[in-house]
């Protein structure tokens, strides 16, 4: 359960914050045993709980951690540079989380530990970084480093939503057009077809029957659509229905490819990110599998895994699965690992794969676009010899 607590502390300065616990009886004897004295607590809901930890978008983490190196190169405390974000950042979810971590150091906890009780904002990666920059003594090149692998996340996602944006509009402004061309336009014609009592073809009485459910039973056309959607996200979210949809993604032309390069550039990021932190070799494996999605890739990762607890090297198991992973990224592991720079090779894998998926999503962009303007003259034919053909039918009758 998440409350929202107001309290005054040991230094009588007023501290607002949202805490976990199991029960609001547990939370006030915590706080009095921390020398709190509590002004009020108050449950915050589920919902609200969630839409606050999920709330702080990826570019805001990124700036977090860049202007929080910054700060602490320049010689500030934790604390302090904390203090200066908060007032900064105009989130006040995001506020209230730095505010909440700043008591926890303030009372003993470290970075890495204020961090992990905020687990819908701080990635396991993030936390991990983080706790090796602390042990390493290095928090401020790991913050630098934790900041550009986020914008490097971030850029790759934002060109592959943005490639994607226009088939996605036209898409969504024919289906705009074609169900009010149903409550519109149809209705006209068909009471126009009823006036004159001719015999109408199968597509015109199929385009009518459409017609005929959405101004009729528009409710039926809703539950369906939500239906529709529902059945896609559950397939989606089921882990059993999952691994037949992701098999049959890495079965796809062209797609394939750009799920493979694109999983290679995470798996290589996150890698390099984690080793160059001083993350061992086993734990990287293990965040790593988080990172990446799709449960064959994070096969390959957990073998990959058993077999550096056995001493082989990282390499051999993704060059024996090309089938997944590409083949560079095998043989470019295996040189990093001979050359003892196994973190910058993953670096400059992950640089080129990264680009390799920009470049193939914008060719998938171009490739669906004649696609589209294919299917939308298609629809736009079947409707129009649908809607002509009586009107044929009644020249002819009348010549």
């Amino acid at each position: 359960m998440f409350f929202k607590v107001k309290a005054i502390n040991q230094n009588r300065e007023r501290v607002d914050e949202v805490r976990e616990a199991k029960s609001r009886q547990e939370l006030l004897e915590t706080l009095k045993s921390e020398g709190f004295h509590p002004l009020e607590v108050v449950e915050v809901k589920e919902k609200k709980a969630l839409s606050l930890f999920s709330s702080v978008k990826t570019s805001e983490k990124m700036l977090f951690a860049k202007n929080l190196s910054n700060m602490l190169k320049a010689g500030l405390t934790l604390s302090r540079a904390l203090n200066v974000f908060e007032k900064q950042t105009k989130n006040k979810e995001f506020k209230k989380i730095i505010a909440s971590m700043i008591s926890d150091i303030d009372k003993g906890a470290s970075f890495s530990e204020s961090m992990e009780k905020h687990k819908k904002v701080f990635s396991v990666i993030f936390v991990s970084m983080v706790r090796a920059g602390e042990e390493s003594g290095q928090l401020s090149k790991t913050l630098l480093e934790i900041g550009q692998t986020l914008e490097k996340s971030y850029l790759l996602t934002k060109k592959v939503k943005g490639a994607m944006t226009y088939p996605s509009i036209i898409v969504a402004a024919m289906g705009l057009i074609g169900v009010l061309m149903m409550i519109f336009v149809v209705p006209s014609l068909t009471s126009t077809f009823e006036g004159l009592g001719i015999e109408l073809p199968p597509t015109t009485r199929f385009v009518i029957g459409i017609s005929s459910l959405f101004i009729n039973h528009p409710a039926v056309i809703f539950l369906g659509f939500a239906a529709f959607l529902g059945g896609i996200v559950y397939m989606v979210k089921n882990p059993k229905l999952k691994k037949y949809i992701q098999f049959i993604v890495l079965r796809l032309p062209v797609v394939k490819n750009i799920v493979k390069e694109m999983n290679a550039a995470r798996t290589a990021r996150t890698m390099a990110s984690l080793l160059a932190a001083g993350v061992p070799v086993t734990r990287a494996l293990e965040i790593t599998h988080d990172v990446v999605q799709n449960v064959y890739f994070q096969r390959i990762i957990d073998k990959a895994r058993e077999d550096v607890i056995k001493g082989i090297p990282i390499s051999k198991i993704f060059k024996e699965h090309t089938e997944v992973y590409p083949v560079m990224l095998g043989e470019m592991m295996e040189v990093g690992e001979e050359t003892g720079e196994l973190s910058n090779m993953l670096d400059e894998i992950a640089i080129f794969y990264e680009g390799e998926v920009e470049q193939k999503t914008k060719d998938l962009s171009t490739i669906i676009e004649p696609v589209l303007m294919i299917f939308i003259g298609g629809a736009v034919g079947f409707f129009a010899i649908s809607m002509l053909t009586p009107m044929y039918s009644i020249l002819d009758t009348v010549g």
